[in-house]
């Protein structure tokens, strides 16, 4: 998808911004006119980022914070170094923070359990959480939420227990704040990433890949790339979405179809 204007003078948050998906919607953003906050644990990854970022239209300014989304005074301090930085809100939020921590249900550790829910659904609900309020409180018409789940997340994922039901959490909140935010203009929605070639991915042993990939569990017949699910992503944040909200949309070349 060839890139647009559509997010010009937009004002964007981007959580997980330093890698990945995230980092790959965080230049999705900015080629299309926004001003983009790349937020991310890592800080140092959050600016190398941050040195990606096109400037080509007047009036862009990005800039790099660290957060840990699992943490609610962190994310309030986030946002609020957002407003006094730029003096509004983000209108648009990308949740795309997210950890792995696989393990076969019967062996898996409680605190890998935990570690995992507390990034991926509860770092969701923390920001989510703080970037509406920040919209009601500041008045603003409209604002748009993404958040990224998984395809495994309707179908679980063997050795992914922890992970699958985080997945399956954020599209249950994400439906509910799509319910509860439209009366004050903020659209809620997901996307849905099959297999995607990530630093996540990354650590999926190469057999797997292949066999994902060559025989037809992938009706596409391949990986998929950061950059789709980014093009996924502007289309919920501008306004060609304006009346879709409670949405997940999958980016999985059709794997798990039936």
């Amino acid at each position: 998808m060839a890139a647009s204007s559509r997010l010009i003078s937009r004002l964007t948050l981007v959580t997980g911004g330093g890698s990945g998906i995230g980092r790959a919607v965080c230049q999705r953003f900015a080629s299309e006119g926004a001003s983009v906050i790349v937020a991310d644990r890592n800080e140092e990854s959050a600016n190398q980022t941050l040195e990606l970022l096109s400037r080509d239209l007047k009036g862009q300014q990005h800039m790099a914070l660290g957060v840990d989304v699992s943490s609610k005074d962190s994310v309030e301090k986030l946002v609020t170094s957002v407003q006094r930085r730029y003096f509004q809100p983000p209108s648009v939020c990308v949740n795309a923070a997210g950890i792995t921590q696989d393990e076969f249900l019967l062996k898996m550790e409680e605190e890998d359990f935990d570690k995992v829910i507390e990034v991926n659904l509860k770092g969701t609900f923390l920001v989510t959480q703080a970037v509406s309020k920040a919209l009601v409180s500041a008045g603003a018409v409209k604002g748009s939420i993404i958040t990224v789940g998984s395809i495994v997340g309707k179908v679980g994922n063997i050795g992914q227990v922890n992970y699958s039901a985080s997945k399956a959490g954020v599209e249950g909140l994400t439906r509910t704040a799509a319910k509860e935010l439209s009366k004050f203009g903020i659209r809620c929605n997901c996307v849905l990433p099959g297999f995607i070639t990530t630093p996540m991915t990354d650590k999926v042993p190469e057999k797997v890949i292949d066999k994902v990939s060559k025989n037809s569990v992938i009706p596409m017949g391949r990986m998929g790339e950061p950059a789709e699910v980014a093009d996924a992503c502007a289309f919920l944040a501008s306004d060609d979405s304006r009346y879709i909200t409670g949405v997940s949309i999958e980016v999985a070349g059709g794997l798990f179809i039936g």
